[in-house]
């Protein structure tokens, strides 16, 4: 072999070696810190404006609906521990997702959080219904960990790690 492939296999082998440690120091990374999530200002700007000043969505007229909702139904949904305290969302018949995931409603910057590791939902009845989704830390409901879809009861406590969030009226 000549001088020069020898040089220039050296030399790929070395950029090869080198690829493969920050390679390996990338993987290290992202499971000693996580993935890193992104600030939604925009949607939380919205989220923490007071009352008064949001647009108020046209509600359909109370009487013959097709879900029959009390006096005791909720309205928002409440942040009341964690990073995103004072958050609060409004329920309207859609469906809410936890987790640290990007296009989750509510983005949890949290350790112990799963990418997409809750659902909150109605059901036809009126009642919220609490799903965890396979998470690796759990979600519990008044200290209990779910294991199936729960109805939530009016301010009832739902923890997600370090996040507790309610249902109020």
């Amino acid at each position: 072999m000549s001088e020069l492939t020898l040089t220039v296999m050296r030399l790929g082998f070395l950029a090869v070696l080198w690829l493969f440690v920050i390679v390996s120091i990338q993987v290290i990374r992202s499971d000693l810190f996580g993935t890193r999530v992104t600030q939604r200002t925009a949607r939380r700007a919205e989220a923490q404006r007071p009352p008064q000043q949001r647009p108020q969505p046209q509600q359909p007229p109370q009487g013959g609906g097709r879900r029959g909702r009390g006096r005791n139904a909720p309205t928002k949904l409440v942040v009341t521990e964690g990073s995103l305290t004072g958050t609060t969302v409004a329920l309207q018949g859609q469906t809410i997702t936890l987790g640290r995931a990007h296009d989750s409603t509510i983005v949890l910057d949290d350790d112990y959080a799963s990418s997409r590791h809750a659902r909150i939902y109605p059901d036809r009845d009126g009642k919220w219904i609490v799903e965890d989704l396979g998470s690796t830390n759990g979600t519990y409901l008044d200290r209990t960990r779910l294991t199936t879809p729960t109805p939530i009861p009016l301010e009832a406590p739902i923890r997600i790690g370090k996040t507790v969030i309610e249902l109020r009226k």
